[in-house]
């Protein structure tokens, strides 16, 4: 390995190990990180599940369970991605910016570092599954979590793509809810899309989220007699499309925001 590649991954490694040990520090973001997903499983989906489920022909709250298990990571990467813009109001970031390091390789340090809180998250999900005897599936939840790094990375692209174009603090905390919200209702994660048509179906097909959600069941479903019922596209589809989501969102937004920070 020459000098500059283990320049460039040493320095993803300290920015990763930055941004945990942030993430550690701040006890707060980690119990909201686990109460969210008890919120949306517990609450609105079991009334959900009370109320609309009874003749869907399969497990709406395991259904639910999978959904909030990517929407975590969505919104967790897509607030620390966003939080950029605070630590550059504050010149938090500036030591970075002015080092001699690719601006991928921050960007990708601030990615994998960002992902740590959406993680712990998953503790809160497993707990309320385990609550309400929601149905883990025995291996194939294992596979679920496995694939939880491609939903990390992203939404984390998703969120470097936003803050490329916006240059406010509290507009990127309001706009980083306006991302993942919409996203959360139309994708799939609460509210099934099979049927959804007009301008829902159109939104539905424009969200990155739709595609990581169907990915997540595809994986946690093969194999069971629900498979079809439950998931949307062929696998090898939602992962090409992600795939171009991560690869378009990471270099604009990349460039973007290094023009930014060359402009301030």
């Amino acid at each position: 390995m020459n000098s500059v590649a283990a320049k460039e991954i040493n320095a993803v490694l300290a920015i990763t190990a930055r941004e945990i040990t942030k993430a550690v520090k701040s006890p707060v973001l980690l119990i909201v990180s686990i109460i969210f997903p008890v919120i949306f499983i517990g609450l609105m989906g079991g009334s959900l599940s009370q109320n609309m489920a009874g003749n869907l022909g399969f497990n709406y709250l395991q259904f639910v369970m999978i959904g909030m298990i990517v929407n975590n990571m969505f919104t967790g990467t897509v607030a620390g991605m966003s939080a950029l813009i605070e630590e550059r109001d504050k010149n938090l970031t500036q030591e970075l910016y002015v080092s001699p390091i690719s601006r991928y390789s921050i960007i990708l340090g601030k990615m994998i570092g960002s992902s740590f809180t959406s993680l712990v998250g998953l503790l809160g999900i497993l707990l309320v599954s385990l609550a309400m005897r929601i149905p883990l599936g025995g291996m194939h939840i294992v596979w679920l979590f496995l694939t939880t790094p491609l939903y990390c990375l992203v939404g984390a692209s998703l969120g470097i793509f936003f803050i490329g174009f916006v240059q406010d603090s509290k507009a990127a905390d309001v706009g980083s809810m306006l991302i993942v919200m919409p996203q959360m209702f139309l994708s799939g994660a609460i509210i099934p899309i099979f049927h959804s048509t007009g301008i829902l179906g159109f939104l539905a097909h424009l969200m990155p989220m739709t595609y990581a959600i169907d990915l997540a069941r595809a994986v946690f479903y093969k194999g069971t007699p629900v498979y079809n019922q439950v998931v949307l596209y062929n696998p090898w589809l939602d992962l090409l499309v992600m795939a171009g989501f991560f690869l378009v969102f990471s270099i604009i937004g990349t460039i973007m925001f290094t023009r930014s920070e060359r402009n301030r």
